[in-house]
């Protein structure tokens, strides 16, 4: 067997792996991406828990599972690089997109956002969520403030008399 060929092979296993591990990615179109600005992606990446791999197209073609979407399928054109999220792929989208509006460069083609799939064009509505521990926060605000104005109401006439019976006792 050719070695070239058992590479390519070896690279198709990878990817069909993180496939399988990741229910969240996106597709980078990086062009124009320099080396220096690459190495910096990547770091800024690798310090978040996420990462960012250059794929061949027929590839990463051969890697994907029968039941991703179509629509993602045709995404694998021209220079393609992929940036996993294993855990949260709106603060993924926030990382990029600031990198992508600081350098000038990135353009996301697509992906997929906990299995399903997400259009380019949808990319920026992801990017502007709120990542999940905020949400969780003001949900459990959301869930306290009623608790928070009850005590306050019933605080009140409590602070009111205390108020009232000092003022008695410094009259007598």
């Amino acid at each position: 067997m050719n070695v070239n060929r058992e590479k390519k092979e070896i690279q198709i296993k990878d990817l069909t792996d993180e496939f399988i591990k990741h229910d969240s990615f996106y597709l980078l179109d990086f062009i124009k991406l320099s080396a220096s600005q690459s190495v910096e992606l990547r770091k800024l990446l690798r310090e978040n828990s996420y990462y960012f791999k250059v794929v061949k197209n027929r590839l990463a073609l051969k890697a994907l599972k029968q039941d991703f979407p179509e629509g993602l399928k045709e995404k694998f054109q021209g220079s393609t690089a992929i940036a996993f999220a294993p855990e949260n792929p709106i603060g993924l989208a926030h990382l990029i997109r600031k990198f992508s509006n600081q350098n000038k460069i990135l353009n996301v083609k697509g992906g997929l956002i906990e299995g399903q799939f997400l259009e380019g064009e949808k990319f920026d509505e992801i990017a502007n969520l709120s990542c999940r521990e905020d949400l969780m926060a003001k949900i459990g605000y959301l869930m306290v403030f009623p608790l928070i104005k009850l005590l306050r109401t019933w605080q009140a006439p409590l602070s009111s008399l205390g108020r009232l019976l000092s003022e008695l006792k410094t009259k007598k």
